[in-house]
């Protein structure tokens, strides 16, 4: 992976705001739903949500910064490719090609040898062992731990992302609908190897989801601000809202102000077998960017008999 400022476009001494804002605006302009179909949009989504994960989180920048951790926040040096190390019975951990196994011990000088007493025997107890050779009991594999950073959008209507697990391997892992950032999803049995006739360990994946440029979770709720014209907000109008299932009519009342928030029921995170939450927009009423000549002369003829900030008094 790419140095995450430089795929940021900040600098190692930007501070957090920078960072977050930098994002955000590479965020809403690499979005998967603006780019429908675009594997490569969605290729560089992944790349910048996976730097914001590095550089947006104070503890992972801090080790990044000192080369403790890779642009992927891998320990620096650790090849997910490469198995690992330790010892091998029969891997010569004594210098031998035949390693240690059956290599006998003399217990006296009437030459006496402990039959079977393996540096198999001797590694077991060094690690608190105590089954012998012929009599050891099954044991679990160990579970793998990996982390992945999924968009808003994955983590509201589930998916498929691809994965590397410590051993090399690569896999794909179902997303669940609704899945919430720091929860861990579990793969059965994909883990490390049982010994001796044991179960194999699991693969855990610890998930990370990337803030959307506009929206935002409340449970099972999404919440959004929508932008309005001032004729819209005034007279009233049906304005279209993306939803996480497509595009929808929403009906603006008349005479709405900045702050009124209206519900799309069921248009929210519908995880299985739970209710599925709502869509809240919250109107925001919008001027134009540029001056605009009919309004001003409309607003310097109007007779504005109200208060505004009379609740603030």
């Amino acid at each position: 992976m790419r140095d995450p400022y430089e795929v940021l476009g900040v600098s190692k001494a930007a501070s957090e705001a920078e960072i977050k804002k930098a994002f955000r605006a590479l965020a809403k302009t690499h979005h998967p739903d603006t780019h429908a179909g675009d594997k490569n949009a969605q290729k560089k989504f992944q790349e910048i949500s996976g730097a914001y994960e590095i550089v947006g989180d104070k503890e992972k920048r801090a080790k990044f910064d000192a080369g403790e951790i890779d642009a992927a926040g891998n320990p620096r040096g650790f090849d997910p490719r490469q198995g690992g190390g330790g010892f091998h019975p029969g891997g010569g951990p004594f210098g031998g090609g035949q390693g240690a196994r059956d290599f006998h011990f003399t217990w006296d000088n009437s030459g006496e040898t402990a039959e079977g007493f393996s540096a198999e025997d001797i590694f077991a107890d060094l690690l608190g062992g105590r089954a012998r050779r012929g009599r050891q009991q099954p044991a679990r594999g160990e579970d793998f731990t990996v982390s992945t950073t999924i968009s808003f959008d994955e983590a509201a209507r589930g998916g498929t992302r691809r994965v590397m697990v410590p051993n090399g391997e690569q896999i794909d892992v179902k997303i669940p609908v609704g899945v919430k950032d720091g929860q861990q999803v579990r793969v059965k049995g994909r883990g490390g190897a049982g010994r001796n006739g044991g179960p194999p360990g699991d693969i855990l994946i610890q998930i990370a989801v990337a803030p959307h440029p506009t929206l935002s979770r409340d449970g099972n709720d999404i919440r959004m601000d929508l932008p309005v014209t001032l004729k819209e907000a005034v007279l009233g109008a049906k304005v279209q809202v993306p939803t996480l299932t497509g595009t929808v009519a929403l009906s603006v009342p008349p005479n709405s102000n900045t702050g009124t928030t209206l519900r799309l029921k069921g248009k929210g995170i519908a995880p299985p077998n739970a209710t599925p939450g709502d869509l809240y927009v919250k109107l925001i009423v919008t001027l134009p960017e540029k001056p605009d000549a009919d309004l001003a002369k409309f607003a310097e003829g109007w007779m504005a008999d109200y208060e505004p900030r009379a609740k603030q008094k």
